[in-house]
């Protein structure tokens, strides 16, 4: 299998499930801070189809920049607001990211990750 990238903020309790479940099942990561470095709009435009999942759902709907945001402003945008909002703050995106050459997975589930990995 080629490299997975992990988009994963230190701070996150998901993301450290996940960073340890790929520890203790040997699978090989590269981690980058998605506060630092969230996905671009390029990369959102790529990966949003390879998970298989509504736009919507990439929203980190739990984080405090997303409760910041205006409930009607963010039900009336458009998937290139979205997109240009994920690309901006790192903190929106549901985490963490796990992006592999064939499919993108959204948060931590175990039993997903043993399936795929």
């Amino acid at each position: 299998m080629k490299e997975i990238l992990v988009l994963s903020y230190a701070g996150c309790s998901t993301c450290k499930k996940a960073l340890k479940w790929f520890q203790d099942h040997k699978v090989p990561v590269t981690v980058r801070a998605i506060v630092d470095e969230p996905p671009t709009k390029k990369e959102l435009a790529e990966w949003i189809p390879k998970a298989g999942l509504p736009i919507r759902k990439w929203f980190n709907t739990s984080g405090l920049s997303y409760r910041a945001l205006d409930k009607g402003t963010v039900a009336n945008a458009s998937d290139a607001e979205i997109i240009s909002w994920l690309s901006k703050d790192g903190k929106l995106v549901k985490r963490p990211v796990v992006v592999t050459p064939k499919a993108v997975l959204l948060g931590f589930d175990p039993a997903n990750y043993a399936k795929y990995f």
